[in-house]
């Protein structure tokens, strides 16, 4: 079997979830209040009893809490904050609650502190470094796109190096996305590994844009452990066909983004999924100007792990350009959205992490009765501070949630010692439960780097996920993109949430519980299917186009633990019929 990839992503959110209480976020703050402030740019509770918020004019309210990091925010926005763990000041219109208790303050820091060993346990490793080549660049373009100019470099890769059988192209190299809404002086590479399907015809075929989450990790990762046509050997020094890839069926993207992710480089400061959806946009805009030849396929977006966050965000931002297409702009032919064992819908998720731990499919009890039952009483709290954190969106909630529900919600099963992306099995020692350093020493010779066009500015070593990047996104991590798929869903573009059933950190529970509670026009209808096998792998639930698959068996990696269920369904979802999987 071979090992995936996402062992590492989610757990370095996963274990950072309880950083902030033993350190303040890393958020840009002052302690003097001035006329250019605002409430949440304040530090300190004096300058924020004094000060005005320069958005909106209403006074600023003091939110001290003891066991996450107090804040400042509008007196509005502290009616919101979860009564038993912020002590706002009493010009707020409610009472004030009582401030959280010393005791789990302590209890906070402590797992905080484990959580964190954890982390540095999961990224301590020597990966021998690989100095950068200038490759053969085959291709250099600049596309205009309005107010934003886009490059290409790249080419095409030769097929010896992975996938030699097939008659397919292959091609990666980079798009640079120098200058966005957000900052025009910003400077993000995009690195892109792209092949043909197997197939005879791959006109005939769709495309999928595979996204890696994290967030910070490679999807080249996943193009060599998981869905890709080629992994890598136990020595890593070459490659072995894999017999299961989805470019069987399809032409297949794999994205490294957003920048300073696997061998994408510039400026690291994507923090949400606003950034992250304009970037990947005009990605797809400027491949698909490189390659005309695929710019009608049928685009079927996937995400996996944080990919729930990702794909939603990049697929909703696709439609709106196809909605207001601007000139110089191509129509692009997005059919479908796909959600791996995904983080989509925090306040809903987070409500399943006990039951899983304890009342799963398989019958494991990964922790004892007494910590279940700890873990549910803590739930109704995380799932307040996720509220606020979506009814806020400011930093500081979002963190603080993040915060409280990583230390009470998914610590207790981290101290199981079992592998929280597969609960039948133990972690090890391995960093974050899997090794990966035959892919690592793989992709950080000098000749993979040669053969995948790599340029020379992206001259650090090749490491599976980013902590740095991983950080940026800490106020992103409890926001909410489930309307994004009703959008979606709503005008007719293809829905398929999967979850393999072995999977705790993401799971099936979870992710079944968010789809049926989506607001979308035909949720009664789909809520009222019944579940039915799928050829003998998992349980499906569909409604015209919409679908939840439970993949039993497999954990937070379903096409690593099933790699040839994974590839019928993937063939099922994109097949061209009104209606899939009957």
């Amino acid at each position: 079997m071979r090992i995936s990839q996402y062992a590492i992503e989610l757990a370095f959110t996963i274990t950072t979830l309880a950083l902030a209480a033993a350190s303040v976020p890393q958020i840009t703050v002052t302690d003097v209040a001035d006329e250019d402030s605002n409430c949440h740019d304040i530090a300190s509770s004096d300058a924020c009893r004094s000060a005005t918020d320069l958005e909106s004019g209403a006074e600023c309210v003091w939110c001290e809490c003891a066991a996450v990091p107090s804040l400042c925010v509008t007196a509005d926005e502290a009616k919101g904050l979860p009564a038993g763990v912020f002590n706002c000041d009493a010009t707020a219109s409610r009472v004030a609650s009582p401030v959280i208790s010393s005791q789990l303050a302590e209890d906070v820091a402590a797992r905080s502190t484990k959580n964190t060993a954890d982390a540095a346990h999961g990224l301590r490793g020597a990966f021998g470094t690989a100095d950068a080549v200038d490759p053969k660049i085959t291709s250099s373009r600049t596309y205009n796109f309005g107010a934003r100019t886009v490059g290409h470099v790249g080419g095409e890769v030769d097929k010896s190096f992975c996938d030699a059988d097939s008659s397919g192209k292959s091609y990666s190299g980079y798009v640079d996305l120098s200058g966005s809404a957000f900052d025009v002086d910003e400077s993000k590479n995009y690195f892109y590994w792209f092949f043909e399907s197997r197939s005879e015809d791959p006109s005939k075929d769709p495309l999928i844009l595979w996204l890696t989450g994290g967030p910070g990790c490679s999807s080249t990762l996943a193009l060599l452990t998981e869905n890709g046509p080629c992994s890598v050997n136990a020595e890593g020094t070459g490659t072995v066909p894999n017999p299961y890839s989805w470019t069987e069926h399809a032409n297949v993207i794999w994205l490294d983004q957003p920048a300073g992710v696997g061998y994408s480089y510039g400026t690291t400061n994507d923090k949400n999924e606003e950034m992250v959806g304009e970037d990947a946009y005009y990605f797809l805009q400027t491949f698909f100007q490189q390659y005309p030849q695929y710019a009608k396929m049928r685009l079927f977006i996937v995400g996996e792990s944080y990919g729930g966050h990702y794909a939603p965000a990049i697929a909703h931002r696709t439609w709106l350009g196809n909605k207001g297409l601007k000139d110089g702009l191509i129509h692009i032919n997005l059919a479908g959205l796909g959600i791996g064992n995904g983080l989509t819908d925090p306040h809903i998720q987070y409500g399943y992490y006990a039951e899983m731990a304890y009342n799963n499919s398989h019958g494991i009890k990964t922790v004892s009765e007494a910590v279940y039952e700890e873990m549910k009483s803590a739930t109704p709290l995380c799932l307040q501070m996720i509220q606020t954190c979506n009814n806020l969106k400011t930093d500081f909630v979002c963190q603080s949630a993040q915060t409280y529900c990583g230390a009470f919600i998914t610590s207790p099963y981290y101290a199981s010692g079992l592998n929280p992306y597969d609960i039948r099995k133990e972690c090890g020692d391995a960093a974050l439960c899997y090794d990966f350093s035959n892919v690592e020493k793989f992709l950080n010779l000098d000749s993979t780097r040669d053969a995948l066009h790599v340029t020379s500015e992206s001259d650090s070593t090749w490491v599976t996920c980013n902590n740095d990047v991983n950080r940026q996104f800490a106020g992103d991590w409890m926001l909410d993109y489930a309307p994004f798929v009703a959008d979606l869903a709503n005008d007719g573009i293809r829905v398929m949430i999967y979850a393999g059933d072995c999977d705790f950190i993401c799971n099936y529970m979870g992710n079944k519980a968010w789809a049926l509670d989506l607001e979308w026009n035909h949720k009664e209808e789909f809520n009222a299917e019944d579940d039915k096998e799928f050829l003998d792998g998992g349980l499906v639930r569909v409604f015209q186009s919409f679908v939840f698959l439970q993949v039993y068996e497999a954990g937070h990696m379903v096409p690593s633990d099933q790699p040839e269920f994974s590839l019928a369904m993937i063939k099922e979802f994109m097949k061209d019929d009104i209606e899939v999987f009957v």
